[in-house]
């Protein structure tokens, strides 16, 4: 998970883990990528910021799914989907999760990644 939000950052991940998931954290996009390095059979999907220092959303999953193809990744951002959909952050078709979310939003979103995994196989 990139984000740069140390709040979000922390409440997602414990929310996710009491849910069962094993999470890995990542404050950048440049962290991601290390802890992608540490543990590349691990990551089954990634959860990131759209907009975050260093690197952005969109080239940390480009990068991962370079090396991991088929990854899922979901973005996040305050930014309404239109506003980053217009400046061509994201492809149309990204999955998207808008700030300020709850955990059930998460925990759905997630849920419906990872079984999309497994009708796809």
């Amino acid at each position: 998970m990139g984000e740069d939000e140390p709040n979000v950052l922390a409440l997602a991940r414990r929310f996710l883990t009491r849910l069962g998931y094993q999470v890995l954290a990542a404050s950048n996009g440049m962290d991601a990528l290390k802890v992608h390095e540490s543990h590349p059979d691990v990551v089954s999907m990634v959860i990131t910021d759209v907009v975050m220092p260093q690197m952005d959303g969109q080239e940390l999953a480009q990068r991962l799914s370079a090396r991991r193809p088929g990854l899922k990744v979901l973005f996040t951002s305050g930014y309404p989907n239109d506003v980053i959909a217009g400046y061509g952050v994201l492809p149309e078709e990204a999955n998207f999760l808008q700030k300020p979310f709850t955990g059930a939003d998460l925990a759905r979103r997630v849920r419906a990644l990872l079984d999309d995994e497994k009708h796809s196989e």
